[in-house]
């Protein structure tokens, strides 16, 4: 490990010597791309020199010590020093983990309804309330896509955008079958009823950035339905598009105008296609090995929300919060730190750091 970290303290101090050139900015876009690398690199350089600055300072400790009158103050010295220079190396082993290359793009969310009836719709309901809470907590926008309620004010299904830096980073590991546990509005005896809502999150692509062949892509166009603005029934502005190899489907009827629809579709569908593919890869890769956290798949249960014991449970990794509220209300950073944590441990063992 310390020697791939002078080789990027090495390209550290070459990106900074490149960035004091005159012609430095005559690429901008070059330019750009090396000012980001430089940004990236810089909190791992910072580290690794006081790692360095921390054993220096125990190997002067450590002679000192050789002065009796000195011996008892740099003993404190040389342990301060060690326990840093401890911090500081599981810390870079961390920062050089390999990075998710889609950590800083935006993200697709979609919601569906999935056993328990109309309670089911409730659920969903509330998980699209308490992410788009938890966008707003972050100062991250979100921009409806497609929504389809029910009369009792349920959701049947919610695709939405998250937009903001590492909002992906964030919610990826959001993607799973969420459980509720909770006595029904409509529920006359007072019976706990046990419902499902399936969450799937996918970083946002563009088209140009997966192949979608025109050839492969069935167009169909209706009158947009449920919540909306003036247009809705009056004309055929909602699209959906049909991925005919793989028959996938993206819909999207927000939007006053079919065009804007079909583009907001087009990137639905890139990310859904890569999200294909990026599994397939992944599967290859560790030969259908979990993680700690789990694979994101739809079919997996990833947490329970029991409401009259007022606790969250993620089944992941065995974390159980009493404070439900604030969870549905948007509190998510415990959940996702914790997950996050995981992750990074789990890669970490595999690497065999």
């Amino acid at each position: 490990m310390l020697e791939k970290l002078r080789v990027v303290q090495n390209r550290y101090e070459e990106l900074c010597a490149r960035s004091e050139q005159p012609d430095f900015y005559s690429d901008p876009k070059r330019a750009a791309d090396l000012l980001r690398e430089k940004n990236e690199l810089e909190p791992v350089v910072t580290a690794y020199r006081d790692y360095c600055l921390a054993e220096t300072e125990m190997a002067d400790a450590r002679e000192l010590m050789e002065d009796p009158e000195l011996r008892e103050l740099c003993q404190q010295t040389y342990q301060e020093a060690k326990e840093r220079k401890e911090s500081l190396y599981r810390a870079l082993q961390l920062m050089l983990l390999p990075k998710d290359p889609n950590d800083e793009k935006d993200v697709i969310v979609e919601i569906r309804g999935g056993v328990g009836g109309e309670e089911s719709a409730l659920f969903a309901h509330s998980l699209y309330r308490m992410y788009t809470m938890y966008a707003a907590r972050h100062g991250w926008t979100v921009e409806l896509m497609n929504y389809a309620d029910t009369e009792l004010g349920g959701v049947k299904e919610a695709d939405f955008v998250i937009q903001g830096r590492g909002a992906y980073s964030r919610m990826k590991f959001e993607s799973g079958v969420h459980r509720v546990q909770r006595v029904p509005e409509t529920e006359a005896s007072g019976r706990i009823h046990t419902s499902t809502a399936t969450v799937a999150v996918l970083p946002e692509m563009e088209a140009a950035d997966v192949e979608l062949r025109p050839e492969d892509i069935e167009m169909q166009v209706f009158r947009s339905s449920g919540a909306g603005g003036q247009h809705i029934n009056k004309t055929s502005s909602a699209v959906r598009l049909i991925h005919k190899p793989t028959g996938l489907v993206a819909t999207c009827q927000e939007e006053r105008s079919q065009v804007q629809n079909r583009e907001k579709c087009m990137r639905m569908l890139a990310s859904k296609l890569y999200k294909i593919e990026q599994e397939r890869v992944n599967a290859e890769v560790t030969g259908l090995r979990r993680s700690q956290v789990g694979t994101g798949m739809r079919n997996e249960r990833i947490r329970t929300y029991n409401f009259p014991q007022g606790r969250v449970t993620d089944h992941r990794i065995g974390l159980t919060l009493y404070k439900i509220d604030e969870i549905m209300d948007g509190g998510l950073d415990e959940l996702m730190d914790a997950l996050a944590s995981a992750d990074q441990a789990a890669r970490l063992a595999a690497s065999g750091g």
